[in-house]
């Protein structure tokens, strides 16, 4: 009697892992990767604030020039920016090269041994959680939609169709940390001299504040935890720099 209300959950199941592979369902690939930009631009952001004050105010404690401060300012933000952005680039163009070399390689196998790929495939939706007999069903289903796409997403992980693009990762963190250089850049240089160095610090550590918890919610981490551990963070940071420009200063470097 029990029999029947199982094989519909099972075909429910199979159903359902086909409809995931579909061009019309979202993808929760494709949410990962939407948050990981988010993340990626959150750090980013937190990466020129850091940066920037400590070079910034490390500046300030070695003179109070509005014109050095700009210039070691502006020098910062362009070498902070352009680095971040040439790295990401590369990252992001080696992991896009393993992907397209992993799909490559898929392409072939399903080219020259489909069975037992289809044996794969059916093997690792068995892991899932599926009972043979339904993963079985699902991997032909699966391979006679679209067998790329099936095991690129089953196996590797990857969605064909949403590759990794050095050129907008670079452009992101790029913008990213320019965002976020340029508050302690014009925190240190708008304000009168005798308000500079505290109108940063706090400028700094509310932003600091800001981007924690940001990073926080993007990694469903404790947002108090994360919130202090940033302004910890960039507060030490413009505690050293300030010191060692100071002492520069007293030196008449």
């Amino acid at each position: 009697m029990n029999e029947e209300p199982a094989q519909d959950t099972t075909q429910n199941a199979a159903q359902g892992t086909e409809r995931g592979t579909g061009h019309d369902e979202p993808h929760r690939n494709g949410l990962g990767a939407r948050l990981n930009w988010l993340r990626a631009a959150v750090l980013g952001a937190n990466d020129g604030i850091v940066s920037t004050a400590g070079l910034v105010v490390g500046v300030a404690g070695a003179t109070d020039s509005r014109s050095a401060l700009l210039t070691a300012g502006l020098a910062g933000l362009l070498a902070g920016s352009m680095s971040m952005a040439a790295g990401e680039y590369v990252s992001v163009s080696t992991q896009r090269d393993s992907q397209k070399a992993a799909l490559a390689t898929e392409k072939r196998e399903l080219r020259d041994e489909p069975q037992a790929e289809l044996e794969e495939l059916a093997g690792l939706l068995e892991e899932k959680g599926l009972r043979p007999d339904l993963a079985r069903e699902a991997a032909e289903q699966l391979t006679e939609r679209d067998a790329l796409r099936a095991h690129a997403e089953v196996e590797l992980g990857i969605d064909p169709d949403d590759l990794t693009d050095p050129w907008h990762a670079a452009g992101a963190s790029f913008l990213a940390f320019t965002v976020g250089a340029l508050l302690p850049l014009l925190a240190i240089v708008l304000p009168p001299a005798p308000a500079r160095l505290h109108v940063t610090v706090l400028s700094v550590l509310v932003a600091l504040a800001m981007t924690g918890w940001g990073s926080a919610r993007l990694g469903a981490a404790p947002v108090a935890v994360a919130v202090w551990r940033n302004m910890a963070g960039g507060a030490l940071a413009m505690a050293v720099t300030y010191a060692a420009g100071a002492l520069l200063g007293a030196a008449g470097a």
